[in-house]
């Protein structure tokens, strides 16, 4: 088993936690009952493509609309435009070439997309860690709660293999070949705004380190110039941590930095342009929580329904600084600048723009470089073991909770 390849490995944890999640789908589809999409104790196939599924469906089938649809009181209602095109695109490419229906093209995308996001996943932890951790991490990225959306028709699975690869190509300073993925990635779910806010973060820092003109960047320059069999992937990344970048290097990011902030946003224009409405996006991205777009409010808002007056004013702030300690926590910190700046600007994106709700859950899984960090809390066996049997568990609730629909009381659902 040591002497397989590493590949190998990635695979069979993925695969294994897949067939896991697909378990589970089953046993909480025999208890579904009536619903808005499937008759009711649905197969497995069918049980997958309900939710947001039905909206990439529709984006396949249809495209998206050219006027906006509204309500009696002008209200845009939900539509199509709430979906990045890329992966009804890809699933319109493969349905054409295969001739079969999009739940099925979709759903091999997204299962596609999944084990190629645990493989690079995979090598952007290598970065960071030894073979052991960076795989413990894989398996701690592979059997979170909410992974199991990772082989349904949802765009998230092709999110994180092109933002797993936009991280990667960044670490590696592989600043022009990232442009393209990039560009890719805000085009399949919205992360290119804290993308760009990283890139812009990530540009200064550099250019500070670069000015700072340290003599320990200079030596440490000259032993990357070593040949390859004189030291491993590990120590290079470790060494490139403290060397300056040079000016073409600078450059580069900084061309990419204003190229990701281009992309992020593309899909809105392209909405505009389509529609009309210069706001064609955020009034469809809104619509399903039944107002406007407001900065931060929502969280104060939940915070009060939860936790009363007094505490849910406090709550948010506990959060954010709960979140800060974490980033500043040794285990975090070994993730290096720029993973750390990526997962303080999500969290701060989600912050300004998200209304929390129980499809926040989903929501965390662009977060998945602190699956690293979680590994690097401990080596014993036996804690990250329990970790992987807890996430199996909470999966478990997430597809029962929320995956599995079921009506509320007083009207409406808890969304997945």
């Amino acid at each position: 088993m040591t002497l397989w390849p590493w590949w190998v490995h990635v695979s069979g944890i993925y695969l294994a936690a897949r067939l896991v999640s697909a378990l589970i789908f089953m046993a909480a589809a025999l208890h579904q009952g009536i619903n808005p999409w499937v008759q009711a104790r649905p197969d497995y196939w069918s049980f997958i493509n309900i939710w947001d599924a039905r909206w990439y469906g529709e984006a396949l089938r249809n495209g998206y609309p050219a006027v906006l649809p509204v309500n009696a009181a002008g209200q845009v209602q939900e539509n199509a435009w709430a979906f990045y095109p890329l992966f009804p695109t890809l699933g319109r490419v493969l349905s054409g070439v295969t001739g079969t229906g999009p739940e099925w093209s979709l759903t091999v995308i997204a299962m596609v997309c999944g084990l190629g996001a645990a493989l690079v996943v995979y090598r952007l932890f290598r970065l960071r860690a030894g073979h052991p951790a960076a795989l413990w991490g894989t398996a701690f990225f592979a059997t979170f709660p909410v992974s199991a959306v990772l082989q349904v028709p949802y765009a998230e699975s092709l999110n994180v293999l092109l933002l797993s690869t936009a991280l990667l190509l960044v670490i590696q300073r592989r600043y022009l070949w990232a442009m393209p993925v990039v560009v890719l990635m805000s085009l399949s779910r919205p992360t290119g705004v804290p993308f760009a806010a990283m890139m812009v973060l990530l540009f200064l820092a550099r250019l500070w380190q670069f000015r700072a003109g340290r003599g320990t960047g200079a030596l440490a320059a000259a032993k990357l110039t070593e040949p390859a069999p004189h030291r491993t992937k590990l120590q290079s990344t470790m060494l490139g941590r403290t060397v300056p970048h040079s000016a073409a290097q600078l450059w580069q990011l900084a061309v990419l930095t204003a190229v990701g902030s281009a992309a992020a946003l593309l899909w809105p224009l392209i909405a505009w342009a389509a529609t009309g409405d210069i706001a064609a996006y955020t009034k469809t991205e809104t619509a399903w929580r039944g107002g406007g777009l407001v900065p931060f409010e929502p969280w104060f808002e939940t915070g009060t329904l939860l936790f009363g007056p007094a505490l849910g004013l406090i709550a948010p702030y506990l959060l954010v600084a709960t979140f800060a300690l974490l980033l500043m926590s040794r285990p975090v910190a070994a993730l290096g600048l720029e993973l750390r700046l990526w997962c303080g600007c999500y969290v701060g994106y989600l912050l300004v723009f998200l209304h929390p709700q129980t499809s926040t859950f989903r929501m965390l899984l662009p977060l998945f470089p602190l699956a690293l960090g979680a590994v690097l809390v401990s080596r014993s066996r036996a804690y990250r073991s329990t970790v992987v049997v807890m996430f199996v568990l909470l999966q478990i609730v997430w597809i029962v909770w929320l995956w599995a629909w079921a009506q509320l009381p007083g009207g409406g659902d808890y969304p997945p």
